[in-house]
């Protein structure tokens, strides 16, 4: 028989206390937890709002669900890669523990990174345009980092240090770990009082995160250029980070810094200085159809139109291959069609077609005779 095994939390200030049991439900030895479950859901989310968005941006849906599928794939690997490489004290004893994802430790930069390369990749190889593609993906990110983040709860970490807010948080499994780590959080030059309530850091990002999502999606119709919803996510979302990860007890470090916030820090101000800086060109090329977004643009009409065509063609190839009938063929390169099912009785260069005589062209013939 499983031991369910449930974690405590409270929020004194509210005056609430939960149970959380990490596990959703087991079917024999099979467990899905709240962990795995919520980061799918924010996966699943995101990909369909980036189906429901891809033609205002210029991207064939078909082809953005080849490369969404490849940055999930991406994404689970880099966020363990990452949080495992940075933590790599707690697993070099025991090399299985790095395939129990469920039992936590992604990082969610390991997971854009990796996101980010392998649907880069399927992008490149399906021949989508990058730029608008990444546009979308960061909205997917934003709502998948919104949701994810609970699962953080459930399994009581992502937290930050003392707090005197209402909504500080505490339990048991959150003293634990800080009196275990008191001695690292002291070097960082954190005051800690293991037994006072932190701050709930998962919480401050997934509303940051929701926060961005409506604020992007206020903004999506006024974008100058295509990659500038990306730029704006990442100063945003790098802004928000750097200011949480200065809070948690639980970063990522390499010496005395945190990994994730020297990166935050680096990708906010990088993504700032690009959007100044094309905002810039654009205002001095006095051109409204300089950098315009493609998905505004003439050639994704007539892409679109394309597309539709060939779509219609194979339906119809299909509906005339069920009932047996042989239908012209077009190449995508070149207007070719196949000879139709009579062609026996067409002329060949070089030969002489045989007719039957006319009535009239017999009477000519007598009269002559």
């Amino acid at each position: 028989m499983n031991t369910v095994l449930l974690k405590s939390v409270s929020f004194p200030g509210l005056g609430l206390n939960f149970e959380l049991n990490p596990t959703m439900f087991q079917i024999g030895s099979l467990r899905i937890t709240w962990y795995g479950f919520l980061i799918a859901v924010g996966m699943l989310l995101a990909m369909v709002f980036a189906y429901w968005k891809a033609p205002k941006f210029g991207v064939n849906r078909d082809k953005l669900m080849d490369a969404g599928l490849g940055g999930i794939v991406g994404g689970i690997i880099g966020a363990r890669i990452y949080f495992v490489v940075f933590s790599w004290d707690n697993y070099k004893d025991d090399l299985l523990s790095i395939f129990k994802t469920w039992e936590g430790g992604m990082a969610i930069y390991g997971g854009l990174i990796g996101g980010l390369l392998i649907g880069l990749l399927v992008a490149k190889l399906r021949k989508i345009r990058i730029l608008p593609a990444l546009d979308l993906a960061c909205m997917g990110f934003l709502i998948g980092q919104s949701i994810g983040r609970w699962g953080n709860f459930v399994n009581v970490e992502a937290f930050g240090g003392n707090t005197n807010l209402p909504w500080g948080m505490t339990s048991p499994s959150i003293t634990s770990y800080l009196q275990e780590h008191m001695s690292e959080l002291s070097a960082l030059g954190m005051d800690i009082s293991a037994s006072n309530p932190v701050h709930p850091c998962f919480l401050y990002e997934s509303l940051w995160c929701v926060a961005g999502f409506v604020l992007l999606c206020l903004y999506m119709k006024h974008r100058r250029f295509d990659g500038e919803i990306f730029l704006l996510y990442s100063a945003w979302y790098g802004l928000g980070r750097f200011w949480i990860e200065g809070l948690r007890t639980d970063s990522l470090l390499i010496g005395n810094l945190r990994v994730s916030q020297v990166l935050a820090g680096l990708v906010a101000v990088a993504s700032i200085i690009l959007l100044i800086v094309v905002r810039s060109r654009i205002r001095a090329s006095h051109d409204p159809e300089y950098l315009k977004p493609y998905g505004q643009t003439e050639a994704w009409v007539e892409e679109c139109a394309e597309d539709e065509r060939k779509l219609r063609e194979r339906m119809e190839r299909k509906a005339a291959k069920k009932a047996g009938k042989t239908v012209p063929v077009a190449d995508d390169k070149a207007e070719e069609t196949e000879k139709p099912a009579d062609s026996d009785a067409q002329t060949e260069p070089g030969e002489t077609e045989n007719t039957e005589e006319s009535p009239e062209t017999e009477e000519k013939q007598d009269a002559t005779d």
